[in-house]
């Protein structure tokens, strides 16, 4: 039989857990403040610490500390009816084992105390007992299950030097978990750097990542230090790890392991202790089959992964999304809309948002430039939105959206924001938050084709210039 302790000031929700974990059977005590439940802990420490974050006079996470420097070893699993990824990433930081939400779910509940209880070690060798999250910095909202795991996943390896990788489609949201780690790092204040890998050629890449000296090749007019350089003391964040070319990893792979670079045109070696935060929206396992990315360097990027669900895999995070992306909308463009009609709710429930949060932004940007009042209205939404559920994919016959696979929505979707944007392909790059070489390979899979060639030949020609 386990010793819990519950410390909440809600004394309903209190009796109910302890009614609920005798019968399991636990030995279940009660405390209502972190005052008394110190008290407890000191003369019964218990096996684990139900413990709600916020409370009047000393709030959970204040307490956390002391409740972990009188008993080390003590598993503590954090409540709070609060949805907010700052003090999940708190309450991880300074011990917490997990973090569940209220109304709590038992079955929820269950699975995570038979897990600690019956797994080895504890997560004080894994978090440190300080928390420098900036919380005017982080801008990520979720109350979802998967979003919860990944706020968990940031706050306990934000203090190490591992190096993570960030994978999910477009759109997602990786460069925000890649500043969310850094500002809740070991070195909150250094700078973060970020590089996209696949916005350059092969030549200009090595030189913006690892700098150049005078005249190393034409145009050089200048000595100019390079992103490794400028990340020291701080993290670096590579976008689209998984367009750069095999010579680049190779070189990329060196710094991994050595922590060292060259620049071009240099004789002498640069130390960096940068942390270095990757992100992909492709599958490297399978570029590795292919041969289009090395073995070596796939194992060294992704020693901890955080994977971003798609948007329409979090529908109920959808409301808090949209609150937070309108006010900055509102802010920016000097606006106040406030209210949005049931029917345009309904509309973005049902559609599948193939470009994930990046889409939705770009929605709610438009509809709030060309609202007349305070409300969004339907009438402001694109079109395809709201007629999801008829539309067909290119070459398929009708069937309702649950029944199209990804591979439909993701064709049916690049074809429509090309013929929007004219098939000029750096207007459906930056729409689609993708590079132009995976845009071109996208074209190629799905056998699209531009209304009219001779428009598509001249962009084809255009692209090979450069």
């Amino acid at each position: 039989m386990s010793k819990i302790l519950i410390v909440d000031d809600d004394v309903a929700s209190c009796r109910t857990l302890q009614l609920h974990l005798q019968s399991e059977p636990h030995q279940v005590e009660i405390a209502h403040s972190v005052n008394d439940g110190l008290e407890q802990v000191r003369h019964n420490p218990p096996d684990l610490l139900i413990l709600d974050i916020r409370m009047p006079g000393r709030s959970g996470l204040e307490g956390l500390p002391d409740f972990k420097a009188l008993q080390p070893t003590l598993r503590v699993i954090m409540i709070t009816a609060f949805h907010d990824m700052e003090s999940t990433i708190d309450a991880m930081q300074k011990g917490a084992d997990d973090y569940i939400h209220k109304p709590i779910d038992i079955d929820e509940l269950d699975t995570a105390i038979r897990t600690l209880l019956t797994s080895p070690g504890a997560s004080e060798d894994l978090l440190s007992t300080s928390s420098s999250v900036d919380h005017g910095q982080l801008t990520m909202v979720g109350r979802s299950r998967l979003m919860k795991e990944v706020f968990k996943t940031i706050g306990l390896v934000a203090k190490g030097p591992a190096t993570v990788l960030i994978t999910g489609e477009s759109g997602t949201g990786k460069e925000l978990v890649a500043r969310a780690v850094h500002r809740a790092g070991i070195h909150p204040d250094g700078p973060f750097v970020a590089v996209n890998c696949a916005a350059l050629v092969e030549t200009l890449l090595e030189s913006d990542m690892f700098g150049h000296e005078k005249g190393s090749f034409t145009g050089a007019v200048s000595r100019q230090e390079g992103k490794f350089a400028l990340a020291r003391g701080g993290t670096i964040f590579l976008d689209e790890i998984g367009e750069m070319s095999l010579s680049m990893q190779a070189k990329l792979l060196r710094v991994l392991q050595y922590k060292e670079f060259t620049p071009l045109g240099a004789k002498q070696t640069q130390s960096t202790d940068a942390r270095i935060i990757t992100a992909t929206n492709v599958d490297l396992e399978r570029r590795v089959r292919e041969g289009g990315f090395r073995e070596d360097l796939y194992y060294r990027l992704q020693v901890v992964n955080i994977h971003l669900p798609p948007l329409r895999d979090r529908k109920e995070d959808l409301m808090d999304l949209i609150q937070t992306l309108l006010g900055r909308i509102n802010r920016e463009l000097h606006r106040n809309v406030s209210h949005i009609a049931r029917d345009v709710v309904e509309c973005m429930e049902e559609y599948h948002w193939p470009g994930n949060i990046r889409e939705l932004e770009n929605v709610l940007m438009k509809s709030v430039a060309l609202s007349q009042g305070d409300t969004l209205t339907r009438d402001l939404l694109p079109s395809p939105m709201c007629d999801s559920l008829t539309t067909t994919p290119i070459g398929r016959p009708v069937k309702p959206l649950e029944r199209w696979s990804l591979e439909e929505m993701e064709q049916a979707h690049i074809k429509r924001v090309l013929d929007a944007a004219g098939w000029h392909k750096g207007q459906a790059c930056e729409i689609l938050g993708i590079s132009r070489p995976r845009l071109r390979r996208m074209i190629r899979q799905y056998g699209l084709a531009s209304p009219d060639s001779v428009v598509q030949e001249m962009d084809d020609e255009e692209e090979s210039e450069r």
